[in-house]
């Protein structure tokens, strides 16, 4: 039932504050301005009859006389085939000079999935990059975050990950992306030829902050229905700092107490509902969330990705423009190492990050000066090898080359018995001469 109110009490931020009677928490409504601009709005809290309404381009020429019409429906989002190759703003309107989707409406932000309809989580993720192919395996319906700084090539990882990634559907939900990332986007997944099979959800740093917090539930939900029909889908987040941040200043638009460094109380909640949209349907397709999180200061502590490391299933941490094997840690990759993938995997994998960090060890002493041993020698050569061919996040190779590659790498720096790895595995894979 539509309802009509011609006043509202207050405007604060991008809230406006009217009062209403038998509306719903969610509930959409339209706000009409003095010179016939229209603009949608949604419920975010009430008290008794005094609604607080979000409005999703601000309330700039937004006046207190102007008129709200409560449309007895929560926002929605349309979905179909034709949503692949396109690109929507954080209201969910198209963004690229192409027609308006007419297909079905679905709605956002609903509840996670059925749990009775999720399965343990057995299948590998490819994407060609050593670090997470061999060393942190990326498993089909895992929720895992790139834990980063600014200025770290984040977003160029994750345009790698989609288009070498074998997932039949790619959705990307953008936060507070500069121009720049926007456009490096949409140029890396036409020339790679990713776009065919991708929706992009773009907000940008200079659009309302309010379309910030909705372009994860706008993904998400378009990631399911996806799903539903039996596609994988590879759902991309970037950033979840900013997102939390929009929600930090809506809620200081609010006069909500804050928790921690201003955020909400409710971020744990607000970043889990996200995360726990992964999942691998019985009988149907799946949903796996990779996140990028900005760690403001190289801060661990700081409540975005402190709130993050509970929920998800690991991280990738990306350091120096590559991806640190020390920091970095996925939860899910003993589900397929060795067993999905060949057999020496896993061990081969805990082998070379032993011995890496060991000759972390021999270039602090060669910086500071110590006389080398000559095993101290054989490590240092080993650690630029593995920068150089596994580190590098321009390497794209198969999960077979690189394990091929491991043995190489092996066998040009030690000798088969300083590896520590089984005969069984040093007599079927190694390279050192018979």
């Amino acid at each position: 039932m539509v309802k009509t109110y011609n006043r509202i009490e207050r405007i604060k931020g991008s809230i406006a504050q009217v009062q209403a009677d038998g509306v719903k928490l969610g509930e959409l409504a339209q706000i009409k301005t003095k010179d016939g601009r229209t603009t949608l709005a949604e419920v975010i809290s009430f008290d008794h009859n005094k609604v607080n309404l979000q409005v999703y381009s601000g309330t700039k020429g937004v006046s207190t006389g102007d008129q709200i019409r409560f449309l007895g429906r929560p926002m929605k989002v349309p979905f179909g085939s034709s949503l692949l190759g396109r690109v929507f703003s954080g209201s969910g309107t198209p963004i690229d000079n192409g027609p308006e989707v007419l297909e079905n409406q679905i709605d956002i932000g609903g509840p996670s999935f059925n749990p009775s309809r999720r399965i343990i989580p057995r299948r590998m993720v490819k994407t060609n990059i050593p670090m997470i192919d061999m060393f942190n395996t990326l498993v089909i319906s895992q929720k895992i975050p790139i834990f980063s700084i600014p200025g770290e090539p984040y977003n160029e990882l994750l345009a790698r990950i989609a288009s070498q990634t074998d997932a039949d559907i790619i959705v990307l939900g953008g936060m507070g992306l500069k121009f720049d990332d926007y456009q490096y986007f949409k140029n890396y997944f036409s020339k790679s030829g990713a776009i065919e099979k991708t929706t992009m959800f773009i907000h940008l740093a200079s659009d309302p902050v309010v379309e910030c917090v909705l372009v994860p539930d706008l993904a998400l939900a378009v990631a399911e229905q996806f799903a539903i029909q039996n596609k994988n889908v590879l759902c991309l987040l970037t950033d979840m700092t900013a997102f939390s941040d929009a929600l930090k200043e809506i809620a200081i638009s609010m006069e909500r107490v804050p928790s921690n460094r201003g955020y909400p109380g409710s971020l744990y909640s607000d970043l889990a509902a996200r995360y726990e949209k992964a999942v691998d349907i019985d009988g149907s397709g799946s949903i796996t969330v990779i996140t990028v999180t900005t760690m403001p200061g190289d801060d661990v502590t700081h409540p975005v990705p402190d709130n993050t490391g509970y929920i998800t299933e690991g991280q990738f941490y990306l350091h120096g423009g590559k991806i640190d094997p020390f920091g970095s840690l996925s939860r899910l990759k003993q589900q397929v190492m060795g067993k999905v993938t060949r057999k020496d995997h896993s061990d081969l994998a805990n082998a070379m990050i032993r011995l890496y960090a060991d000759a972390k060890k021999a270039r602090d002493r060669e910086s500071m000066g110590f006389r080398l041993s000559a095993w101290d020698k054989k490590l240092l050569k080993y650690s630029y090898e593995f920068e150089s061919k596994m580190m590098d996040l321009g390497v794209n190779l198969d999960i077979e080359e690189q394990l091929n590659l491991g043995w190489t790498i092996l066998s040009e720096c030690f000798d088969r018995n300083e590896t520590g790895l089984k005969a069984e595995w040093l007599d079927k894979y190694g390279k050192w001469d018979k």
